[in-house]
């Protein structure tokens, strides 16, 4: 059952801090496993993620069988019902919408010197994108991440998914080639975020890996990095949710809900002022969870990490939303714009009872891959910005070059750098500036 916890506001802080501290538990043993995967990857290549599949997913796999044939791709429509093709393509549509919408261009402009500046955009060429399996198949992360590559213009996309015996999802199958992906590949966890990253003889090494996965997957993204880009390290998923006195009990408990059966290390958690919603929100959320198939998770996320803190009023749920800068936050109040206006640090925000959660995990329009654990104190959620790069442009006049050498001289000089200031000088001397 979820604890109802009476939180005062000069103790939010120290709340907040002890939510982190729990979930920064030490990785130090796992990230010395992950040491010994990546390095088993660089040593041994294709072999070695044979011998890792094996060892950790316990599937047998030969380096000719990594990538998904096009016959197995193309059948993977034949298998999915109408439905899901038609939820499959309103997604897909959707956020194409939205991420064209966030296209930057590139730009130059003239000084009053007439030097010419500015910026040059290019699409990042190889993306390789990482598709979590473990309880759930995810195919809607396909969509959320290879739909923004595409439309930022990446030429090279690349897919992971772990194997299993039964195969890839076929949703999943289906997705990328509606989307265009150029290859997916049957291998997961750290292996194949070292795979992506030094590559080997099948698996080609890319420029920016995305996607969210296990801890496993996490470090291993944290410790390539340098060697590739990567989008974020995430955490567990976690709401937040926001309700006054005239919520409706029966969505801010499905919707707990829905953020609690993703794994046990969700965390699902309700700010409200009034103790009336507390306590009928702990008794939905029963009544609910007791009639789903993943309640085991569901029940064991709640305990764990599960929470209803009573506040003094719903300024205070807005202190404690900027303070935990939750992934996904929802405002369930009478006058939601209100609150939201004060919001400075979440992910995702759902204004409004209508306003699922789940709406942007699957059809909204925005990528549901969120900076988690705090993280939106200071990131952003995946965007087609995230695979797009910026060259400065930089063309200086004759006129700028005069007026401004004798400058760029005095500074080199002042730092000990003569050859910049000559670089400079040889110009200026030749007459040209």
């Amino acid at each position: 059952m979820m604890k109802i916890v009476k939180l005062s506001s000069r103790g939010i802080i120290s709340e907040v801090r002890g939510i982190r501290k729990k979930q920064r538990a030490s990785t130090k043993n796992i990230e010395h496993h992950v040491d010994k995967i990546i390095q088993t990857v660089i040593a041994r290549g294709d072999p070695g993620l044979t011998y890792l599949t094996e060892k950790f997913d316990n599937v047998k796999i030969r380096p000719k069988d990594f990538e998904v044939k096009k016959s197995i791709i193309n059948a993977s429509e034949k298998t999915i019902s109408k439905e899901v093709k038609l939820a499959i393509q309103t997604s897909y549509r959707r956020v194409v919408d939205y991420q064209k919408r966030k296209l930057p261009k590139s730009y130059t402009y003239k000084d009053r010197l007439g030097n010419t500046l500015g910026w040059t955009i290019n699409p990042i060429r190889r993306i390789g994108i990482y598709v979590p399996g473990g309880t759930a198949a995810y195919p809607s992360t396909l969509i959320m991440t290879a739909t923004l590559a595409k439309v930022a213009g990446s030429k090279e996309i690349y897919v992971v998914t772990p194997p299993s015996k039964s195969g890839i999802n076929p949703a999943i199958l289906y997705i990328a080639k509606l989307i265009g992906v150029k290859k997916i590949f049957q291998v997961g966890g750290a292996q194949a975020i070292a795979a992506l990253a030094f590559g080997t003889k099948t698996i080609p090494k890319v420029d920016k890996i995305v996607g969210p996965g296990n801890i496993f997957v996490a470090i291993a993204k944290k410790k390539v990095f340098g060697e590739v880009d990567i989008d974020m390290i995430a955490g567990p998923s976690e709401v937040l949710i926001i309700a006054d006195q005239f919520s409706n009990s029966k969505y801010i408990a499905a919707d707990l809900i829905a953020q609690a059966e993703h794994d046990t290390e969700a965390c699902a958690i309700l700010a409200t002022d009034s103790n009336k919603t507390a306590k009928e929100v702990r008794t939905e959320l029963k009544i609910q969870s007791n009639l789903l198939p993943r309640r085991k998770i569901i029940n064991e996320s709640i305990k764990k990490n599960g929470k209803i803190y009573v506040l003094r009023n719903i300024n205070d749920a807005v202190k404690l939303t900027n303070e935990l800068a939750p992934e996904h936050l929802q405002v369930l109040v009478r006058n939601p714009n209100k609150v939201v206006n004060q919001i400075t640090n979440a992910g995702s925000i759902f204004v409004g009872e209508l306003s699922a959660e789940a709406f942007g995990d699957y059809i909204a329009g925005p990528s549901h891959v969120l900076p988690t654990s705090g993280n939106a104190k200071f990131s952003s959620p995946l965007s087609v910005l995230d695979f797009l790069k910026y060259s400065s442009y930089t063309k200086i006049s004759r006129n700028g070059s005069k007026r401004l050498g004798s400058s760029v001289v005095s500074f080199a000089k002042e730092e000990g750098l003569d050859g910049h200031a000559n670089s400079i000088s040889i110009r200026l001397k030749e007459g040209n500036g």
